[in-house]
């Protein structure tokens, strides 16, 4: 999904054209229909999957649940309890525009 400032937003509002992996050995989640590096091999990111396979989303900004736990459970290790909070925020924001 691609927004009108130009950036590349996964189904989870992350920009994906800003992240140091994206181009290198990732092509964006829209992309690669969820199948992402951090995700286990041949399985697909858990947000991705509940958005696009089972709802039938553009992205998590349609759904009434978002955040979830889905969301929770799919954490970045390297964020504080606090970053991963505002990653959320920030997150949500964006795909709401």
């Amino acid at each position: 999904m691609e927004t009108s400032e130009n950036k590349i937003l996964s189904v989870c509002g992350t920009d994906c054209g800003a992240c140091y992996c994206y181009g290198k050995m990732c092509t964006g989640c829209n992309a690669c229909e969820g199948k992402v590096f951090h995700a286990p091999e041949g399985q697909t990111c858990a947000i991705y999957d509940c958005t696009v396979n089972g709802k039938g989303f553009h992205s998590c900004g349609e759904c009434d649940a978002a955040p979830c736990d889905i969301w929770r459970r799919t954490r970045d290790p390297k964020y504080s309890d606090a970053e991963f909070e505002e990653n959320i925020r920030m997150r949500m924001q964006a795909l709401k525009g």
